[in-house]
């Protein structure tokens, strides 16, 4: 006679083991990860990248301007200035736009590096200056872009614990050069060498710090997953500020900078020193199309 458990195993098959609670603390990160992605002002919005040169830029979206818009701006929207250091904006009677929710007709745009950088919102469409080692340039976002509209989702490898490791920092004074994808050189603090085993072989990463007083540690890496698997120009990951000189170095958190997603980012790239020898199967995989 069969028993009633026995009977389920026959029909249902072995029961599903729930996850832990390691495995849920990964999946809420990861949700919320492509929650970011996915909203209002994520990078699936950003929708183009305008290089400024001194003087007056036109912008709107008759294709004769310097800064073409998409169809739902007016055809011709104002005008940009760029002076030096300080871009300006000037709109066209009767183009309705707004900074923090009030309505403006003109004035300066500070840049994403000031301290309170403006964003000049038209509708779905919004314009921030951005300034890179000493170019600026204006970001374009679409509330209503086709890459938001169509993003299929992200995938991951499968959450491995042993992908969780503890590193120990190993102090190492002095700036490193990072490199950005337009070839800019910028210098950034290091505050030392993490050194952890993976594997059974010792590795060694250089973080830095994106601010003076930073709360978690930036990582940019590159290892052989890449390209077929994960982006091509490498990953990133923050990890928090050593406590007792030991970090904790999570890869099932590492993700794919902005530039797999648009071809309008200006991405950091992995110094020479981090890329490692060894795959890291863990984090996030490459987007299902690429961004260029």
């Amino acid at each position: 006679m069969l028993t009633g458990s026995f009977l389920a195993f026959l029909l249902l098959g072995p029961p599903v083991s729930a996850p832990s609670s390691y495995e849920s603390e990964i999946a809420a990160w990861r949700a919320e990860r492509e929650a970011r992605l996915r909203a209002d002002g994520g990078w699936l919005t950003v929708a183009g990248l305008f290089w400024l040169k001194d003087g007056d830029s036109r912008f709107g979206s008759d294709p004769s301007g310097e800064i073409v818009l998409p169809a739902a701006a007016p055809s011709h929207a104002g005008v940009l200035t760029l002076h030096g250091s300080e871009t300006s904006f000037r709109l066209e009677d009767g183009v309705a736009a707004s900074i923090e929710g009030k309505p403006v007709t003109g004035g300066v745009l500070h840049a994403d590096t000031s301290d309170k950088p403006d964003v000049l919102s038209m509708g779905r469409l919004t314009l921030q200056v951005i300034e890179r080692g000493g170019r600026y340039g204006i970001r374009l976002k679409d509330m209503d872009s086709e890459r938001r509209k169509t993003f299929p989702g992200l995938k991951w490898f499968p959450v491995k614990e042993s992908y969780r490791v503890v590193a120990r920092l190993e102090p190492a004074s002095g700036m490193i050069s990072i490199t950005n994808i337009l070839g800019q050189v910028s210098e950034m603090p290091r505050p030392g060498h993490l050194v952890f085993t993976l594997g059974g072989k010792e590795l060694t990463l250089d973080p830095v710090l994106e601010a003076p007083d930073a709360t978690d540690l930036f990582i940019m890496f590159w290892d052989p997953t890449a390209p077929k698997e994960t982006y091509g120009a490498g990953r990133f990951l923050y990890v928090d500020l050593p406590k007792d000189g030991k970090v904790v170095v999570d890869f099932n958190k590492t993700y794919s900078p902005p530039c797999a997603f648009t071809p309008y980012a200006t991405c950091p790239l992995p110094p020479k020193q981090n890329r490692l020898p060894v795959r890291i199967e863990a984090g996030e995989l490459a987007p299902a199309e690429p961004a260029h």
